[in-house]
């Protein structure tokens, strides 16, 4: 198992992406430090850190679940530091958290936008940050981001929702200033679908029933992830990774697999 005794610190691997990641490389034997908020059920948002750490142990990994607002750099310090003490060490790191709002400029607060900065482009920098100096003594360092290509700042992906856009492409921008800064060191890359997939938030904020059927399932990142993150480290950054590609070229064509619905037309994700 090609994970097997690794640690992976995972923003908001409560559930949707971050818990599927988590899950497929807890299969392979690695290490889930599930760093997020939520320790009570949510009506409309299914699992807790705990849930989730006992959802790493049931696949085959060992999970942690640690109480972390990555806004804040004391728990983001202190999250980090139980994995490190837990585990030995800080082998993978996957930004995953994220906020979304898509209120145009004039009806967007700016509560909501700082909100949308400070877990998304912030939160990024700042467990980058935190993680960087144990990711430098493991053997295979990787950073992965759940962000849009950069090919796709254009007006198209601004106009409509500026705000969330300027918070989701500093993901991005972290991954270029990184992958740069660590070269030959540390994996920096990014990862993104080709469309939608079917989270809570999805569902919840951009459509409901209609949008889930039409999307693919979380697993095609997962999946994704589980390739990108066992390559070279040196030679493997500064990459903006679609999901889909990723599989081809891992021999992987069979993209109906991940439907959530066989036959239904596919939602191109944002930004693509």
């Amino acid at each position: 198992m090609s994970f097997k005794n690794k640690t992976v610190f995972i923003s908001g691997g409560t559930r949707g992406i971050g818990h599927a990641i988590g899950l497929k490389l807890a299969s392979e034997g690695a290490n889930i430090v599930i760093a997020a908020k939520t320790t009570e059920p949510h009506p409309k948002l299914p699992g807790t850190i705990y849930s989730a750490a006992e959802d790493m142990e049931k696949a085959g990994g060992k999970g942690l679940a640690v109480k972390c607002d990555i806004r804040n750099e004391d728990e983001v310090l202190a999250a980090v530091k139980l994995a490190v003490d837990t585990f030995g060490g800080i082998d993978i790191l996957v930004n995953n958290a994220s906020a979304i709002n898509l209120s145009p400029t004039l009806h967007l607060d700016m509560k909501r936008y700082d909100l949308m900065q400070d877990i998304n482009t912030r939160g990024t920098f700042l467990c980058s940050q935190k993680c960087i100096p144990f990711l430098l003594k493991a053997e295979n360092p990787h950073i992965l981001m759940l962000s849009p290509p950069l090919t796709s700042i254009t007006e198209r992906w601004f106009a409509p929702h500026l705000g969330y856009s300027i918070a989701k492409f500093g993901m991005s921008l972290c991954v270029l200033g990184l992958s740069g800064e660590y070269k030959g060191k540390i994996g920096v890359n990014a990862l993104w679908p080709r469309t939608t997939i079917a989270t809570a938030a999805v569902q919840n904020l951009l459509g409901g029933e209609s949008i889930t059927n039409s999307s693919r399932k979380p697993e095609i990142l997962s999946d994704s992830a589980y390739y990108i993150l066992q390559r070279d480290a040196k030679t493997t950054t500064g990459n903006f990774f679609m999901d889909d590609e990723v599989l081809q070229s891992e021999g992987i064509s069979d993209m109906e697999q991940y439907a959530m619905k066989a036959g239904v037309e596919l939602t191109p994700d944002f930004f693509v």
